[in-house]
């Protein structure tokens, strides 16, 4: 009777999990450049050896073992989102898998989101400060007219001056998500590689890749899924107390 408890609580928690990244997906719909997470479940033996998340199934070596249970990650879909066009000249996209190069005070990070600006000093930022890095380094808008064509050549009152850094991974998911629309590669052997073809677009920015609708749709599919769960706690409980109660009374 515990183990089906565990097993359902575990469930539960695991949904719980499951409703918290869904709504940080829709709390990012309008968010330039922000990829979606994607829940992942997994059915554990209650033998396998692998190292288990507290938060979904407790302390393990203080509990009984259970007939199985559940374990929840994520991955982040790296599908590209819908353009936007906004005729400033400081937005910039990208048509396939390549990502903008920043320096942050951690170090080089990635970001498909295109939405900088210029800082006091005349480099090409983000919205956050960090630095927009180019084959040349730190990008100096000097002049009246930036403009980038579609490979990533900057050019400042016709005069080229530099070219945007833009690399992609062969296996995106080696990166993860650090804030502010920044990825880290997690894999120190995962060398950045140049794309074959850049596609940049100036006066646009891409959007998230997050559907509003399917996020409605899942929330309402979670929640019932949470009470479902519930209901089995709740009667699986009731079971165990009318046992204890009632199995071996006398008449």
């Amino acid at each position: 009777m515990y183990g089906a408890i565990y097993t359902a609580a575990s469930g539960a928690l695991a949904q719980e999990r499951r409703l918290a990244v869904l709504a940080n997906n829709i709390s990012n719909i309008n968010t330039s450049g922000f990829k979606k997470d994607i829940g992942v479940f997994k059915v554990l033996e209650a033998n396998e050896n692998v190292a288990l998340d507290p938060e979904i199934n407790g302390d393990s070596s203080t509990q009984p073992n259970p007939p199985l249970y559940l374990q929840y990650g994520t991955t982040t879909d790296f599908s590209p989102g819908p353009l936007k066009k906004t005729d400033n000249p400081f937005d910039l996209a990208q048509e396939g898998k390549g990502f903008f190069c920043v320096q942050t005070p951690e170090g080089i990070r990635y970001t498909r989101s295109g939405h900088f600006t210029l800082d006091s000093q005349g480099l090409l930022v983000t919205q956050e400060g960090y630095t927009v890095i180019g084959d040349g380094g730190e990008i100096i808008i000097d002049g009246q007219r930036f403009a980038v064509d579609i490979q990533g050549n900057i050019s400042v009152d016709g005069a080229q001056v530099d070219k945007l850094r833009v690399v992609e991974f062969a296996d995106p998911l080696v990166l993860e998500k650090v804030g502010d629309t920044l990825f880290a590669a997690t894999d120190p052997d995962a060398i950045p590689e140049s794309p074959e073809l850049i596609k940049v677009r100036q006066g646009f920015l891409e959007l998230s890749n997050v559907d509003p609708v399917r996020m409605m749709t899942e929330m309402i599919e979670v929640l019932r899924g949470y009470e479902s769960y519930q209901k089995a706690i709740r009667a699986l409980d009731d079971a165990s107390a009318k046992s204890i109660n009632e199995v071996g009374q006398v008449a």
